[in-house]
């Protein structure tokens, strides 16, 4: 990613969130090793999994995920944005088609700004239940 150049916190901000979606469509580890923080204070909640801490079991689940063959599509949607200084998180629902099927979740992707740039440190997502599930 390239540093961030007189660029509006919020829309580079989206652009990295936007970044993190195409790097999960395209199954590209580099991409999304490139967006992530590497230290210890990171974390990520796939749905349905433990919540993962460190560079290290985050990169490994990325490349479970991506080795499964799955071919999901995100459409994201009700995206907010909160910058605070050096600190952002964005809310959103990520509309998932493939795998056999589609749903929705419900996504907060944290971020924090180094050297100009802007990387994920954290990821949970929660399925959303469908209408008429309890």
């Amino acid at each position: 990613m390239e540093p961030e150049t007189g660029t509006d916190p919020t829309a580079a901000v989206l652009a990295a969130n936007r970044a993190f979606y195409d790097a999960f469509e395209a199954s590209d580890l580099d991409a999304m090793s490139d967006l992530w923080l590497h230290d210890d204070t990171i974390f990520c909640t796939h749905p349905g999994w433990r919540t993962l801490h460190g560079w290290g079991a985050i990169a490994a689940s990325w490349v479970a995920l991506f080795r499964n063959g799955q071919n999901l599509q995100f459409i994201v949607t009700a995206e907010h944005v909160v910058v605070a200084g050096d600190a952002a998180w964005v809310t959103c629902d990520e509309n998932i088609l493939g795998g056999g099927g589609s749903g929705t979740v419900a996504a907060l992707n944290v971020f924090v700004r180094r050297d100009g740039q802007w990387h994920m440190a954290g990821h949970a997502g929660s399925p959303v239940a469908r209408q008429g599930q309890d």
